[in-house]
Order: C-alpha cells, then sequence, then structure tokens
C-alpha cells in the first residue's frame, strides 16, 4: 500500500459522524444542517434542459482537453468577469471535472517526490489541499489565518528556509470557511514571492460569485493583469486558477469546473489528465458551455445569498461573535463566551436542537503553537432562507440557554 495514505487525517464530515455517534438528535426538532457546503439553491432549468438535450453525446468519448466551445465559453467568461485581455482557449484554459480533484492532480503534476518539497496551505483549509500533498510525496506548511487581519494568513512570518522548499502554493480566495478575500497587495507579494523561490501559485476561486459587498472579489488572474503579469513573455506565469460551477449555478452533481493560467504548467497538467483519465462527460460539457454564458442565474442567485446572509447574520450576533464575511455562503463564528469548545457546542446544538455545524477545529491543523479553527464553528447557509432563519433561531434559543 502506498504508505502516505497513513498520513491522512479522516475527512471532516467522518469526524463529525463519530462526534454525533455520541448522542441522540432532539426528536421535538427536524432536521436542519448547516455542516455541509453543499448547494440548495435549486438548479436552473436551462442548464438541466441543456444537459437533456445534449444527452446523445453519452455515445462517444471525450477529449481530455474538452470541446472548443467550452473552453471558448470559459475563456469569454473569465475575460468578461475579470476584465482580462484574450485567452488562448487552447493553451490557458482546461475543463476539469470539479476543481476538487482537479487540486488534488496538480500537485501530482508539479511536485517531485524525491525533492522533500513542501506545500504551503492556509490554515483551517480545504482538507484536499493537504491530502494532495501527501499523496504527491510533500510536506504540508501551514500558515494560520488571522482575525486581526480579516482571517488573512501572514505570509511574511513564513522563514526563508521554508520558502526555498516550497514547490506548490495552495490558497482560496474567497476563503473557506472563513471568506476573506486577498487584496491587490496580498497578490503582489504572492507574485514576487513565487518568482524569487519558483514556486506554483494554485489559487482556488470557486466562491468567488457568491459576495456581499458592492464589488466582486479580486480574482488571480485580474490582480496579475493589473500588476502587468498578463503581458511579459510568459503569461500568468506560476499561476494556475480554479473555478467551479458548483456554487455559482448550483450544480455540484455536475462537477464541472476548470483550470487556467500559465500555458506551460497546463501544458504539463494535460499530460498528466490524459493518463490520468480525465474526461469530462459530453452532455456535462454542453450543460456548461450554456451555464458559463449566462449571468442572469448567478446574479438571482448572489441576491438569495445577500438576503439570507443579512437576515440571519444580525440574529446570530445577539449570541455569538460573528461577522459577515466578505464573500462565500459561510458563516465563521466564535462560540468561546458560550463556555462550550468548538465540539461541545456542535455536540450539544445537536441533541439539544438538531441542528448540524461543523467544529472548527476539524478544519484545520494544530502550527505554531495553535489551532486557529478551535472555538470557531462553521455554518453553512446553503439552505432555502426560511430554514436557515430556522436554524438561526434555534441557535439564539441554545445559546440563551446556556448563560443563564
Amino acid at each position: 500500500m502506498n504508505p502516505h495514505l497513513d498520513k491522512l487525517q479522516p475527512y471532516p464530515f467522518e469526524k463529525l459522524r463519530q462526534l454525533f455517534a455520541q448522542v441522540d438528535a432532539s426528536p421535538a426538532h427536524s432536521a436542519i444542517s448547516l455542516g455541509m457546503g453543499e448547494p440548495k439553491h435549486p438548479t436552473p432549468a436551462f442548464i438541466e434542459q441543456a444537459l437533456v438535450d445534449h444527452i446523445g453525446g453519452l455515445a462517444s468519448y471525450p477529449t481530455t482537453l474538452g470541446s472548443d466551445a467550452l473552453r471558448g465559453a470559459i475563456a469569454g467568461w473569465l475575460e468578461r468577469r475579470y476584465g482580462l485581455p484574450a485567452l488562448n482557449p487552447a493553451t490557458q484554459v482546461l475543463p476539469v471535472n470539479g476543481s476538487r480533484e482537479a487540486l488534488f492532480a496538480l500537485a501530482q503534476t508539479v511536485i517531485d517526490p524525491a525533492a522533500k518539497s513542501l506545500v504551503v496551505c492556509p490554515n483551517p483549509f480545504y482538507q484536499i489541499y493537504e491530502g494532495a500533498a501527501y499523496l504527491a510525496g510533500a510536506e504540508p506548511y501551514f500558515v494560520n489565518s488571522d482575525p486581526a487581519r480579516n482571517f488573512g494568513c501572514d505570509y511574511d512570518s513564513v522563514p526563508a528556509a521554508v520558502w526555498q522548499r516550497v514547490r506548490l502554493l495552495f490558497l482560496c480566495s474567497p476563503g473557506n470557511p472563513t471568506g476573506a478575500t486577498l487584496t491587490l497587495t496580498d497578490w503582489e507579494n504572492l507574485f514576487a514571492l513565487s518568482e524569487r523561490h519558483d514556486f506554483i501559485i494554485a489559487a482556488d476561486e470557486c466562491y468567488s460569485e457568491i459576495y456581499h459587498g458592492d464589488h466582486a472579489p479580486l480574482g488571480a488572474l485580474e490582480a496579475a493583469h493589473t500588476l502587468g503579469l498578463s503581458t511579459i513573455e510568459r503569461p500568468y506565469a506560476r499561476l494556475v486558477v480554479f473555478s467551479s460551477l458548483s456554487k455559482r449555478s448550483n450544480v455540484p452533481g455536475m462537477r464541472s469546473g476548470f483550470v487556467a493560467g500559465d500555458a506551460e504548467v497546463l501544458k504539463k497538467f494535460l499530460l498528466y489528465r490524459t493518463y490520468h483519465g480525465g474526461a469530462m462527460n459530453p452532455a456535462v460539457q454542453a450543460a456548461s458551455v450554456a451555464a458559463w454564458n449566462d449571468e442572469r442565474h448567478v446574479e438571482e442567485n448572489r441576491a438569495k445569498y445577500r438576503a439570507k446572509f443579512a437576515a440571519i447574520t444580525p440574529l446570530l450576533q445577539t449570541v455569538l461573535r460573528v461577522e459577515l464575511p466578505d464573500a462565500g455562503f459561510y458563516l465563521w463564528a466564535d462560540v468561546s463566551r458560550t463556555g462550550l469548545s468548538d465540539t461541545e457546542f456542535a455536540q450539544r446544538l445537536y441533541a439539544e436542537y438538531n441542528v448540524t455545524v461543523l467544529p472548527g477545529s476539524y478544519l484545520a491543523r494544530d502550527a505554531h503553537g495553535l489551532n486557529p479553527g478551535r472555538n470557531r464553528v462553521r455554518m453553512a447557509l446553503v439552505a432555502e432562507a426560511e430554514e436557515g432563519l430556522e436554524a438561526a433561531r434555534r441557535i439564539v434559543q441554545f445559546c440563551t440557554a446556556l448563560a443563564r
């Protein structure tokens, strides 16, 4: 067996299952889950219809590179969304079966297992980053999220000796679970580090279209273009971005996303994926073209999230320390003033009110003397508004009872 498998921790939802195995949920309340970040808004009908209309594509093998139409639709969306100069759909864009498997596969492409490389990850983080590092023969190096920096990571705290061993840096903006977004200055510093130490930046942007302010989050390619890195001899050098239709278009079951950026990295990534077997279903490709070419459903989806967060966040603020995030569909709540740890809070809330939240410590690792997820819980506001409001009311009741 691959010895690196022994380094993997149970997935957060398996840890949650084990935590809840010790208690019974309140039978007086219907179950409400805020634990998993699975979009629950309805899939737009036109995307479903496009899938049905092209079901005949199942009769042929798809290419790993994907159709010209899909790569063109993705390139067009990137250019419109981020104000980019024209991308080459043949070399700078690659469709993938959801960002999750692509994030994992990239590490297998760019890591030399014999080099004792490091992979920099935010902490807390999406668990795929850690697993990808270990199974590629590297070690993760965690940079803690700091509430004083709007939950940004302090990359200046990373020693030079660490940077010299880094081959890959994973980041998520907007962040999971914090919702934090990177500024242009943040990107400028990261690009400088990437150039100095010759590592690749893998920017996970799957929450980019769910934001709560007036301005859309800054994207990695957008930042690179603004800083003049899209017109150099090697455009977007050492930078690849990942995105997905799952959250944007409420189609998590389609497993449709893309990787875009540095053509030299994507050439090697395509080679890896050709052998790995990462081709996308032709019917899914056609439905994805329809989704990437339409913005109205995205705007409607974003409005629903904004209305939910506007109603639920102030309600929870009466009992917990929690702020409206920059973007994404999570609330990252501090439960320390309840007197319970994050795991105790989640367990008792489930037992007494049948509401599921995810302990923050399950999404982070002990690093540099602390676990930055400890005493926090992640709440995924993915269901329709009334269900989310009912969950919030129960949480208020629960916390109010604890305070008596």
